[in-house]
């Protein structure tokens, strides 16, 4: 999904300038527009999940909710301007797995700190990665990719859409439960681990769902595991790697937070009208197709999982001996 977009978007403006006047008499949170840094540029998969609460989002608010899109440093940089924000309920992030969960280990200083600096709200998506070949691989399985990696060490190699990101921490961790030796080569997006791996340049990629599904529908690639415990419908014939090896679980996920401070109250309001969007037909449809539908959950319920990711990601981030710069 991409977007010709500026950096700062008014998402759902009209419709929550309506409600305007209504928020202001009753004198409460919020009386203003509100702010979704999402730290990637438009098009990626935070950008998306914040685009498509975002509307709704205005409407149940009464106020325009705008999308501030803060590229750099592998999500650092505008995770530091989020997690340094006031804390007064009017600048939320679309926070993902890489700058929540992974920054803190793969980085000296990210110049944050995730769990002390932001609060979680509410998750919105969590989406399956997709290890897809070539369209003529010759691997028509897992088990087929496993066996050429070990009989050729150093011979099958991967694409990433970066160090460290969920992708190549998905595919080092595959290497090692399967005790072989593959090849990470990676790249500054998943736009050209995409064309190199059309291209045979590589021989596998985990890739988002939603980024790489329309290839496999039309042919240019082929999936052969995704990497949930559970199938998915837009790939309803793809096993799951738990398959062969269980507890095998990586994806990318997003979900809004704010910095640390900010009330209770307005938390809690977030969470609720976030929750309930996300349970909506037409949102819940497509999250559901590609996979990335969640239940609607408390803040509570959110910061434990967030946290449990982080323990994992920095176990997989120092087995790997993947590093980022700040």
């Amino acid at each position: 999904m991409q977007h010709t977009l500026s950096r700062r978007t008014f998402v759902g403006a009209s419709a929550a300038l309506a409600l305007t006047g209504w928020a202001r008499a009753q004198g409460g949170y919020p009386n203003k527009p509100i702010t979704v840094i999402v730290p990637y540029a438009p098009g990626g998969q935070g950008d998306v999940f914040a685009r498509l609460v975002g509307e709704p989002l205005a409407r149940a608010l009464g106020q325009p909710v705008v999308v501030d899109n803060r590229p750099g440093a592998s999500g650092a940089l505008g995770t530091r301007l989020a997690a340094r924000a006031p804390a007064d309920g009017y600048t939320l992030l679309m926070g993902q797995t890489g700058e929540i969960a992974i920054n803190g280990a793969a980085m000296k200083n990210p110049g944050y700190d995730a769990l002390k600096d932001l609060r979680a709200v509410a998750l919105v998506g969590d989406a399956p990665l997709v290890l897809a070949v070539p369209a003529a691989s010759p691997f028509k399985s897992l088990a087929d990719l496993v066996q050429a990696a070990r009989e050729r060490p150093g011979s099958v190699a991967y694409a990433s859409s970066g160090t460290a990101t969920p992708g190549h921490l998905a595919a080092a961790e595959l290497a090692a439960r399967t005790g072989t030796q593959m090849t990470h080569i990676p790249y500054k997006g998943a736009g050209q681990a995409i064309a190199d791996l059309i291209g045979a340049q590589v021989q596998f990629f985990f890739a988002s769902a939603s980024s790489i599904v329309g290839y496999v529908k039309g042919g240019k690639v082929r999936a052969l595991a995704v990497s949930k415990p559970a199938r998915i419908a837009a790939l309803p014939g793809v096993p799951a790697v738990s398959d062969t090896l269980p507890d095998f679980a990586f994806s990318l996920w997003g979900g809004y937070f704010a910095p640390r401070g900010t009330p209770d109250a307005m938390v809690q309001r977030l969470a609720g009208e976030i929750g309930r969007i996300i349970a909506q037909g037409p949102l819940r449809e497509r999250l559901e197709a590609e996979g990335s539908a969640v239940e609607a959950g408390t803040p509570k319920s959110f910061d434990a999982f967030v946290r449990a990711e982080a323990d994992k990601y920095a176990r997989l981030v120092k087995a790997a001996g993947a590093t980022l710069e700040g």
